[in-house]
């Protein structure tokens, strides 16, 4: 009987060398990410600013803890939902956290969720 293994390769060149996990908290970078999507302020209890790049369709999402995920693939539809969203934290839990592939832009601040 022959088996045949499929190994799928793809390559995001907006991440580099990064690894993108589904879950934001399995998420890990050995080079830096930049960004230049620029993020507008929010009102929420835990979500700081949204940026979107509606060509690439990539959400960022920058915490109030100071961390940045941005999230791939992300359809303009939810960018809008989620900016118009009256509980944006409550939207991102159900409709983007563990839904779309993330990278860490920048780590949650240690001495800021400390105090």
């Amino acid at each position: 009987m022959l088996r045949i293994r499929l190994v799928f390769c793809f390559a995001i060149p907006i991440v580099a060398a990064s690894v993108v996990c589904a879950d934001p908290s399995e998420s890990r970078s050995s080079i830096p990410v930049i960004s230049h999507i620029p993020r507008q302020p929010v009102q929420s209890t835990a979500i700081a600013k949204i940026g979107y790049s509606k060509p690439r369709h990539i959400l960022e999402i920058e915490f109030l803890n100071g961390a940045v995920y941005r999230y791939l693939d992300v359809p303009p539809p939810v960018h809008r939902d989620l900016m118009s969203a009256e509980s944006k934290t409550r939207f991102y839990d159900t409709n983007i956290r563990r839904h779309y592939w993330s990278v860490v832009i920048r780590p949650r601040d240690k001495k800021q969720t400390e105090n």
